[in-house]
């Protein structure tokens, strides 16, 4: 089944150690997401849905407002629980967020009014797996649980029930591109470095 509209969603950028847009891990998490979004758009993705959240969600926004580049047909958009998450972010942080709306093609927000409790969370995840026929999550429980579990486990059962697409980034897909960019990045074997005793 083609994946029309997905929703990307994951850490938020602190439970990941991930303190601003400098950090090296981000560069990688963008290529993960990259790599898992252009065989779907190949067969068809036309939106990419995500909830907006400072992390996995942005970068994402980041990674498909590039790859419009390439694909002009494919669309991102970001539907927020709540009006102006924003707020209370650091200057940096805020000026990134409007930097990634400028890019993406549809923003809104299930609720029109500040937070005011968990009821928001819940409409938006409604509303988010309503309107998408697959997800994308970066997500480990090995790791420790963080925000995403409740969404997975929303997804999981919605893939049980409705064949709704389910599709996993993990610590190591991340890992292992890091590792083929350092290896590109310093060619050679390493190993006819080492002594002949080893």
């Amino acid at each position: 089944m083609a994946v029309k509209n997905l929703l990307v969603t994951g850490y938020r950028a602190h439970e990941l150690g991930i303190y601003n847009q400098k950090h090296e891990g981000i560069k990688y998490i963008r290529k993960a997401i990259t790599g898992k979004l252009l065989p779907l758009i190949e067969e068809g993705l036309e939106w990419v849905i995500t909830p907006g959240q400072y992390g996995v969600d942005l970068w994402a926004c980041e990674a498909v407002i590039d790859l419009k580049k390439q694909y002009p047909g494919l669309k991102c958009s970001i539907l927020s629980a709540y009006k102006n998450p924003e707020e209370n972010w650091k200057e940096d942080k805020k000026e990134y967020f409007s930097q990634i709306l400028r890019g993406v093609d549809y923003y809104g927000s299930v609720s029109n009014q500040p937070y005011s409790g968990v009821w928001q969370l819940t409409a938006r995840d409604d509303l988010l797996l309503r309107k998408t026929d697959g997800i994308l999550m970066f997500y480990d429980e090995d790791a420790g649980e963080a925000s995403p579990k409740f969404m997975k486990k929303r997804a999981l059962k919605k893939h049980e029930e409705e064949g709704y697409i389910y599709l996993s980034l993990t610590s190591e897909d991340i890992q292992s591109i890091a590792d083929e960019e350092a290896m590109n990045e310093y060619p050679g074997d390493a190993a006819q470095d080492l002594p002949e005793e080893w």
